[in-house]
C-alpha cells in the first residue's frame, strides 16, 4: 500500500511540473510558437514522458488557458457580488487586485489578448463570463445608479470596459510606454502603484461626465 501511495505522489508531482512548465512557455510564447519540446525542456523531462501525461499540445494548452482565465475571473466574483461596497469601492478593489496580480505575472494580459480570439467559444463554454457579470450585484447596483439619475445612462458594458482598459492597457503596451517615454522598470512600477488610486477617481469622473 505504501509503495502505491508513493507512486501516486510522484505521478502528481510530475504532472504538476509539466503544467507549470506549460504555463510559463505558453504565457511567454503563445500557442503557435510553442513546441511540446519547449515545454519538456522547461520541465526538465524528456518528451516521451510529457506525451505520456498529456497526449497533445492542444489539450495542455486548453488546460492552461482555462486555468489562467479561471483565476482571472473567479478572483473577482466576490468583489462583484459584495453588497456592502459602492461601485467606486469595487473599482478600487479590482484595480488593486488586478494590478498586483499582473505585476507578478505581467505576461498574462498579452497571453489572454493574443490567444482568446482563437479559443473564445471554448473559454466561454467552460467559464460563463457573461452570466457571472450580468447576474452580479455590481450590474444591479450600476443600473440602480442610472435609474436614480446619479450617473449617466450608459451601458454597464462600457463601464466594465473602461475599468478593465485602464487596468490592462499599461501592461499590454508596457514595452511601447517604457521605450517611448524612456522610463525604467522601477518608474513604471511606481506609475502602476499610482494607478491604483487614480483609476477609481477617473472612473467616478467618467460616470458623472
Amino acid at each position: 500500500m505504501a509503495k502505491k501511495k508513493e507512486t501516486k505522489e510522484i505521478d502528481t508531482s510530475t504532472e504538476d511540473k509539466i503544467k507549470e512548465a506549460a504555463r510559463v512557455v505558453f504565457h511567454k510564447k503563445g500557442y503557435a510558437a510553442t513546441r511540446t519540446r519547449d515545454i519538456a525542456e522547461e520541465a526538465g523531462i524528456n518528451l516521451s514522458l510529457l506525451n505520456y501525461y498529456f497526449r497533445s499540445k492542444e489539450k495542455l494548452f486548453e488546460i492552461i488557458m482555462l486555468e489562467t482565465m479561471g483565476v482571472f475571473v473567479n478572483s473577482m466574483i466576490g468583489v462583484l457580488n459584495d453588497e456592502k461596497t459602492t461601485l467606486i469601492e469595487k473599482v478600487e478593489i479590482i484595480s488593486h487586485r488586478y494590478i498586483d496580480t499582473i505585476k507578478e505575472q505581467p505576461e498574462i494580459p498579452g497571453f489572454i489578448a493574443g490567444e482568446i480570439r482563437n479559443n473564445v467559444g471554448n473559454v466561454l463554454e467552460k467559464i460563463p463570463v457573461s452570466q457571472i457579470i450580468n447576474n452580479s450585484f455590481l450590474v444591479k447596483q450600476y443600473k440602480a445608479e442610472v435609474e436614480s439619475g446619479r450617473i449617466k445612462n450608459v451601458s454597464h458594458i462600457q463601464f466594465i470596459m473602461n475599468v478593465l482598459g485602464l487596468i490592462l492597457f499599461p501592461f499590454i503596451s508596457q514595452p511601447l510606454i517604457m521605450g517611448g517615454a524612456d522610463i525604467k522598470n522601477n518608474e513604471f512600477n511606481d506609475m502602476l502603484e499610482q494607478r491604483k488610486k487614480l483609476i477609481p477617481i477617473w472612473i467616478e469622473a467618467m460616470l458623472k461626465a
